[in-house]
């Protein structure tokens, strides 16, 4: 009778400490001990703020914590940026941005001592530049709008230096040779169209996210998108392909979603990328990517490193080329696309 009580008495020991062990890593997965602070580097209603809001909503619940959204715009968003990599990597400050504006910030030594290398990104949602006018302008189709900026000083609005409607407007003139354009740029994607439709300048490139709305009221005409495939917005006749009227064009889109320092604590990173997998795939960023003409994606780790290295190579040239980033991509390693 002994020995049976003995043995069963193992057993019992043996469940309680796989029990023991199953709660202590329970137990020992990381939660955030305070508010999470998702800084967003540009204005208000933008493609990052759009995106960061939505992202963070979905990700609250998963990680039992509220994240408070803070705009700080300023230097094409690398105030902003730096502030997110000045805070302690502790997993409890995060940046809300765009792969080409972080892949591109040290070679407009706007962040000289912070590579895009430092940053995870987590990317939810891939959205192309679209060429749009102010309904009153005498642009009205490609031909007039080539026409235009070869003859005059077209003003064409955007969220800043080295941001995507900015990136879009250098790499039209590259590929349509003989024209040129005035750059003016705010603070922010959202500023930038509102200025369009507004009649401050003529002309705006920003990204689908940001001018769907416009487009459905008839605030903004569409020209073209920079993709290779026609654009269908709800609401709106599908917007040809620049690829129509330029064979060779390159596809220009930006991904946006979420931007943290590589070495937090790993337990915190493993929550966060969790609760990233969870949101990015949710009905709420679904309807967003649906409703402004853009795609849903979930891209992090290894993935998103590379989706950071091509922007880093076809954007950080694009810009050193054209005289606007001021240190050559070279430098940090950067291969030419």
């Amino acid at each position: 009778m002994m020995k049976h009580l003995s043995f069963y008495t193992c057993i019992l020991l043996l469940v309680v400490g796989v029990l023991f062990a199953i709660g202590s890593t329970a137990s020992a997965a990381w939660k955030p001990k305070q508010t999470i602070t998702l800084i967003v580097p540009w204005g208000a209603g933008g493609a990052s703020d759009q995106t960061g809001r939505t992202l963070a909503s979905e990700m609250e619940s998963v990680l039992g914590e509220k994240i408070a959204v803070i705009n700080q715009p300023g230097a094409s968003g690398a105030t902003g940026q730096q502030s997110a990599f000045d805070a302690p990597h502790d997993g409890h400050t995060w940046a809300g941005n765009a792969d080409a504006s972080v892949a591109t910030y040290q070679v407009q030594d706007l962040t000289p001592d912070i590579s895009h290398r430092d940053w995870q990104g987590y990317f939810a949602i891939f959205t192309p530049c679209v060429i749009t006018v102010n309904p009153d302008s005498k642009i009205t189709d490609w031909e007039s709008l080539v026409e235009a900026f070869k003859t005059r000083e077209v003003a064409v609005a955007s969220a800043g230096i080295g941001a995507g409607g900015h990136i879009a407007a250098e790499t039209f003139i590259k590929y349509v040779p003989g024209t040129k354009y005035k750059h003016v740029p705010y603070k922010g994607g959202n500023p930038a169209v509102v200025a369009t439709v507004a009649g401050e300048t003529e002309v705006v490139m920003q990204l689908s996210m940001e001018v769907a709305d416009m487009l459905r009221a008839q605030k903004l005409r569409a020209i073209a998108v920079m993709d290779d495939k026609h654009l269908n917005i709800s609401g709106i006749d599908p917007i040809p392909p620049v690829t129509d009227f330029v064979a060779d064009y390159p596809s220009v889109g930006f991904y946006f979603g979420l931007f943290i320092p590589k070495d937090i604590p790993d337990d915190a990173k493993e929550a966060i990328s969790h609760a990233f997998d969870v949101a990015s795939q949710s009905e709420a960023i679904k309807k967003l990517a649906d409703s402004k003409g853009c795609v849903a994606v979930s891209i992090q780790g290894a993935e998103a490193d590379a989706v950071m290295e091509n922007a880093a190579s076809m954007f950080g040239w694009l810009m050193y080329e054209a005289g606007v980033a001021k240190i050559s991509p070279e430098q940090f390693d950067i291969p030419k696309p």
